[in-house]
């Protein structure tokens, strides 16, 4: 099971695949990559946060031709079949994973490796929720290769999870540069729009700088049909159909970071300095709601705790802060040598 992570750079317009999957070792999955595109398109690097700025939601300026992939197409990094020879090699232990060491169950596989500094709903029985939401400041921090440092939704289904969010993770995207991410266990995510390519280069913001950007994402079962979507910028993306799934609805939700070692020096996580409390010198996350298992939204989301495994880190939950936003989360630190 391969990560579902996109390069950006070239991005290729396929008219026959519109359901991509995290499991390359599919020979028809191949030849669909590698086939012509539709249309090769090079995208600007301009910065994709400026939707946020200006509340305009479309997101047809990330092209040079100001339009995006033509009707009936979606936007996929032309990626070689060494790359993806590559991403069927990496070890489940080096995957995204959840902060929760399921032992009995095998919800996740706890690695040493993997390190979290997250807010994380509690382990009462018979919880159950339908989706969940967070906006995050965008950090780059410094990692070497094979590490990655990510800032993720994380939502378990079972013995499945999705995540989304961004990340820096050189051994996959071939550089150092923060990325929007999606990767989930499960096979298939349908994009439903042909002018986002996930795999998006984020611009980073500047500690203590009084500019600061931030970014939406959203995990959401569809009330109708049991749908997973991804929203972005509180726009739907994709989505990955109920069938994939072992059950319809999570068990858990965590907002926050993890980091993957790689038996070095445990490397920076979100803004690479330990909370003070103040949000133009902390990576935060906030406005992070859950939907209960009524579709209602809660805001406020008081059944959670602070968890962080090593000292490197730390986490803390608040619902006010100086600026106007709800139920704050300050996590993130230097890691240790």
């Amino acid at each position: 099971m391969t990560m579902l992570l996109f390069l950006l750079g070239y991005i290729v317009c396929f008219s026959e695949m519109s359901s991509l999957s995290n499991s390359f070792s599919d020979a028809e999955i191949l030849q669909n990559i590698i086939k012509p595109p539709t249309k090769v398109i090079k995208i600007r690097r301009t910065s994709f946060l400026k939707t946020l700025r200006t509340n305009n939601v479309k997101f047809d300026y990330l092209w040079e031709n100001g339009i995006g992939c033509p009707t009936g197409t979606v936007p996929i990094k032309r990626i070689t079949k060494k790359k993806l020879l590559r991403l069927n090699s990496f070890s489940d232990k080096y995957k995204p994973q959840g902060s929760w060491n399921f032992t009995n169950n095998q919800y996740n596989i706890k690695d040493d490796n993997h390190h979290f500094a997250v807010s994380r709903t509690d382990r009462g029985k018979g919880k159950i929720y339908n989706g969940a939401t967070m906006t995050s400041n965008i950090y780059n921090p410094k990692v070497k290769f094979p590490q990655f440092s990510s800032t993720r939704i994380h939502i378990q289904i079972g013995n499945d999870f999705i995540q989304a969010g961004w990340t820096v993770n050189p051994k996959l995207y071939s550089d150092s540069q923060t990325r929007i991410f999606v990767y989930t266990k499960v096979i298939g995510i349908t994009m439903v729009r042909s002018d986002f390519p996930l795999g998006l280069v984020e611009i980073s913001n500047v500690r203590g700088s009084s500019t600061i950007s931030f970014e939406t994402f959203g995990l959401l079962k569809d009330k109708i049909n049991d749908n997973g979507w991804l929203e972005v910028a509180k726009e739907k993306i994709g989505f990955w159909p109920a069938k994939l799934f072992q059950q319809t609805s999570a068990n858990n939700v965590e907002w926050g970071g993890e980091v993957y070692s790689a038996s070095m020096p445990i490397p920076q996580m979100g803004c690479g300095y330990i909370p003070v409390g103040r949000v133009r010198y902390d990576s935060i996350l906030c406005n992070i709601t859950l939907i209960d298992e009524n579709f209602n939204v809660d805001d406020l989301v008081k059944n959670r705790q602070a968890f962080s495994d090593i000292r490197g880190y730390k986490v803390v939950n608040d619902i006010y802060s100086d600026i106007p936003v709800n139920n704050i989360v300050y996590y993130g630190g230097p890691g240790h040598n």
